[in-house]
């Protein structure tokens, strides 16, 4: 059942390629990461390492778990959520970023637990899920709210 998923998160994540053969190959070739655009199946919301940690503790929080995978860009000191494609951004807050058609996103294979650069916090399942991005959204409203009481001051 393990390798089964492993072989579908190949799959559904080298869709997104415009070469998925080539793509897969890439990595079976122990490439890091390869070029993927976004927008094709899904899109990349990218923010800063602190914020994007606090939102994901929150995200698995809650009541069922929000699900789909995350990427950490230990380089750029960033956390990606991938939510569905998006025409448009929406997302006008200091430090985010809403990589979708036309942007491209390095991308390691879903087996790989860490990378030169790049590392899963949740690794695509192959089952095509992705963050609600409005869940996403509330989910960064609080944690930024939290980043922004210093420790030990009340927040009423």
């Amino acid at each position: 059942m393990q390798r089964a998923m492993g072989k579908q998160a190949v799959e559904w994540l080298a869709a997104a390629a415009t070469d998925p053969r080539s793509c897969k190959r890439q990595w079976d070739q122990g490439a890091d990461a390869v070029l993927l655009e976004a927008g094709r199946v899904w899109d990349v919301l990218s923010v800063p390492e602190r914020l994007g940690l606090s939102t994901l503790d929150l995200l698995r929080r809650t009541k069922p778990p929000a699900a789909g995978p995350v990427l950490m860009n230990c380089g750029a000191r960033r956390v990606g959520f991938f939510i569905p494609p998006a025409p448009a951004t929406g997302w006008a807050w200091p430090g985010v970023r809403h990589a979708r058609r036309g942007s491209w996103v390095a991308v390691p294979p879903p087996y790989r637990s860490s990378g030169w650069r790049m590392e899963w916090l949740l690794p695509p399942d192959g089952t095509g899920a992705l963050y609600d991005p409005d869940v996403v959204r509330l989910a960064l409203r609080e944690a930024g709210g939290a980043l922004a009481v210093p420790a030990g001051v009340s927040r009423r």
